[in-house]
């Protein structure tokens, strides 16, 4: 129960790699704010944590980068438990597109999502943890393709590849106040949307020096160690969850 009487929000878990987060958090004893867009999948997501784990988790449903909603899951999470100890900004959209024509719509909406709901996350996170004077951990969702280029996510790398920097940047404002922050890049992993598609598992795991694409289990894991009383002396830093791939970096196709 390494996470016990610490208090967790994460973002865009209702299903897959924010999901099996939240789930583990709550198995090792934290009590969670858990976000996701659709309000069902996120209250779902909530009570099935609860049977399975016993935590508290509190399904907020809505759009991640909206700020009355950031405001809402913080208070939520100091009004129902105390305190904020632990952030984990997963939430984030992939909208495919060739370069040529990608559209301003898109485009814009990929950086307010995957950008802004995570900046401003972690401002509102970071207020609260720094007058709380007790500290506290930030960890951002970043990808491989934030460090290799891929095909038709141009604008999707280029969101993810800036979230390393901002952790890297707040290095400076928040160390002082005990808050750490790092990023997660993770490969290919099967969640509930790519296991949809029957080659996936089989082309990833061809290409994957390790043999396989990663579970949801295999990122939980690292980004609980990094929002753990073992990493507090790491910072600014990311780290990549991928089987080798970004080593080789072979195409999926």
């Amino acid at each position: 129960m390494i996470f016990k009487h610490k208090v967790a929000i994460v973002t865009g878990a209702g299903q897959g790699i924010g999901f099996e987060i939240c789930r583990a958090l709550a198995n090792e004893g934290a009590d969670v704010i858990l976000n996701d867009i659709d309000g069902t999948v996120a209250a779902n997501a909530a009570r099935h944590i609860i049977d399975d784990t016993g935590a508290n988790c509190i399904a907020i449903s809505g759009d991640s980068s909206d700020s009355a909603l950031i405001s809402k899951m913080v208070a939520t999470a100091v009004e129902e438990f105390g305190k904020l100890d632990i952030v984990v900004a997963n939430a984030g959209i992939t909208l495919f597109g060739d370069f040529f024509s990608y559209s301003p719509e898109s485009f814009f909406r990929v950086m307010q999502v995957n950008l802004g709901g995570t900046f401003f996350l972690a401002q509102a996170a970071s207020n609260q943890m720094k007058n709380q004077a007790s500290g506290g951990s930030l960890l951002f969702t970043s990808s491989v393709t934030g460090h290799q280029a891929h095909k038709d996510l141009a604008a999707y790398g280029m969101s993810k590849a800036a979230l390393e920097m901002l952790a890297k940047n707040l290095v400076i404002e928040l160390s002082q106040h005990k808050i750490n922050v790092n990023t997660i890049a993770p490969g290919a992993t099967i969640t509930e949307r790519t296991s949809g598609d029957p080659a996936y598992a089989e082309t990833w795991s061809t290409i994957t020096p390790m043999g396989r694409p990663a579970t949801v289990t295999d990122i939980a894991n690292a980004a609980l160690f990094l929002v753990s009383d073992k990493a507090k002396h790491i910072t600014g830093q990311t780290l990549i969850v991928d089987g080798g791939w970004t080593c080789i970096s072979p195409p999926p196709f």
